[in-house]
């Protein structure tokens, strides 16, 4: 009798579970209920692969300024709650796996030691806290550095075991992030009718600038990952073209494939591009361009052909801008730039309307080298440019910009001499990985590659005038950290990213 009874009430407790949880979706407010079924679908989705929680955080860490607005408090940190929920279910899933947190395989060490240059950057800016101006801004910045050690590790060891799966995702999160910013930023351009007074480019047209609230960190988030796809869709394209073979075939049916096999690459590629031109940012454009030039270069097989193809492309905007051809506004923006890699003393220098941004960086910068005087091996401390500017500012620019405006003065002035050679070690190791692979691969590992080198171009051009590693911008470092990581070593032993893709 008693078992009959058990069995005959068992399916009374899924009812009223049903019929409470019913109740609780009623009665619960939509916000409520929406972001309850996202963060369930996230804890879902994380759990069953590590790098769609990582994806998410890509895409919803640059909401962090927007939320800041309309909503202070905990909301801002949503991107921070993401990763956290990315990292711990990997965490649970190794350990669920190999009762360990150990990383993917033995054979995996040379792809991890491609992380060494910046384990040291971070043991470095750590050494640079040991008698900081700031203390606890110094330790929340070492927390960003060491996020993307983290987020480049978690990356890197999903991929060596999912393979070009993995790496599909990754390049979907990357490629979301800046598509919604690309849209959000052209919306605030034109279509919106209206904008920032401040951002103004005339009476119709106004700077983007997403969800970041600065058009100068918003572009550099859309030309790092449009560098990146600018160079893998180049080249996809170039190695395509050259399998039709060498009958004379017409140019259509050559053309055709071409764009097919790189139509992944190119499509997000000329939504970000023209979400980056939005911007008017010139740091953003010089990065931009400057990766473009190092695409051109590294393009084809041979060298020479490389160096041909950057002389011609040279002679053609030069040939364009000389008779007239290109927007005056846009040469204006190509060519003012010279005004920002120049350097001089402004003390006493009286600033106007069209001086003012220019003599203000180089306030800044003389601030910071002030600062590396003083501490010249380990600097005030990473994080501690802003504390310490009132004690090393001029007199006539009272305002922290909270950075130096140029990332090498700044590495200069909180960490030291030490601290920016880590760093530019740490940069260095990466480009020249990059370009080993580009040299000697095929396929999707070397358009990644190529893509990958761009992007670091820009990184390395665009902070010479700002500091980008803002509004969660680090998650993105981190996860082209694992890319670069993983493509060299896969040329490095022998393997293509097709072939692991396929398996």
């Amino acid at each position: 009798m008693a078992d009959r009874l058990r069995v005959r009430a068992l399916p009374w407790g899924p009812a009223v579970a049903g019929v409470v949880l019913g109740l609780l979706v009623a009665r619960a407010p939509m916000a409520l209920l929406v972001g309850g079924l996202a963060a369930l679908g996230l804890v879902a989705g994380s759990l069953t692969e590590p790098l769609i929680g990582i994806g998410a955080a890509l895409v919803v860490g640059p909401f962090r300024a927007w939320l800041e607005i309309r909503s202070p408090g905990i909301a801002p940190q949503v991107g921070q709650a993401v990763l956290l929920v990315a990292v711990g279910a990997w965490a649970v899933r190794k350990l669920l796996e190999t009762r360990r947190l150990g990383l993917a395989k033995p054979q995996t060490s040379s792809a991890f030691m491609r992380l060494v240059p910046l384990v040291a950057f971070l043991g470095v800016s750590l050494l640079s806290l040991w008698d900081p101006v700031d203390a606890w801004t110094g330790l929340l910045e070492w927390v960003k550095w060491a996020q993307v050690l983290v987020v480049a590790v978690v990356v890197l060891d999903r991929l060596r075991e999912t393979g070009g799966r993995g790496v599909a995702l990754v390049l979907a999160g990357l490629g979301a992030s800046a598509g919604v910013q690309a849209l959000v930023g052209l919306w605030q351009f034109g279509l919106g009718g209206t904008g920032v007074e401040d951002f103004a480019i005339d009476e119709r047209f106004f700077r983007a600038y997403g969800t970041f609230q600065q058009p100068n960190p918003y572009a550099g988030l859309l030309g790092l990952v449009g560098a990146l796809a600018v160079g893998a869709a180049a080249a996809t394209f170039v190695e395509r073209w050259g399998k039709a073979g060498p009958d004379p075939l017409p140019l259509w049916q050559r053309l055709k494939p071409a764009l097919r096999g790189s139509a992944w690459a190119v499509a997000p590629a000329l939504l970000i591009v023209a979400g980056l031109g939005a911007s008017w940012s010139r740091g953003g454009w010089m990065g931009f361009g400057a990766a473009g030039l190092v695409i051109v270069v590294f393009l084809p097989r041979r060298s020479r052909w490389g160096l041909l193809s950057l002389g011609a492309a040279v002679v053609v905007v030069g040939g364009l801008a000389a008779t007239g051809r290109l927007p005056a506004s846009i040469v204006e923006r190509l060519t003012g730039f010279l005004s920002y890699v120049r350097f001089e003393d402004v003390r006493g220098v009286g600033a106007t309307d069209a001086t003012y941004a220019v003599l203000e960086r180089m306030a800044h910068w003389q601030a910071a080298l002030e600062m590396w005087r003083a501490r010249f091996w380990l600097g005030v401390g990473l994080g501690g440019y802003e504390p310490a500017y009132p004690a090393y500012r001029l007199i006539a620019w009272p305002l922290a910009l909270g950075h130096a405006h140029n990332v090498y003065l700044n590495l200069l002035a909180e960490t030291g001499l030490l601290g920016l050679t880590a760093y530019l070690v740490w940069l260095g190791s990466l480009m020249v990985g990059l370009v080993g692979v580009i040299r000697r691969a095929a396929g999707w590992t070397r358009a990644l590659a190529l893509g990958l080198l761009g992007a670091w171009t820009h990184l390395a051009v665009h902070s010479l005038v700002d500091y980008l590693l803002v509004n969660n911008v680090h998650l993105h470092v981190g996860v082209m950290v694992a890319l670069s990581a993983y493509v060299v070593a896969l040329s490095r032993e022998g393997s293509h990213l097709s072939q692991r893709a396929s398996s």
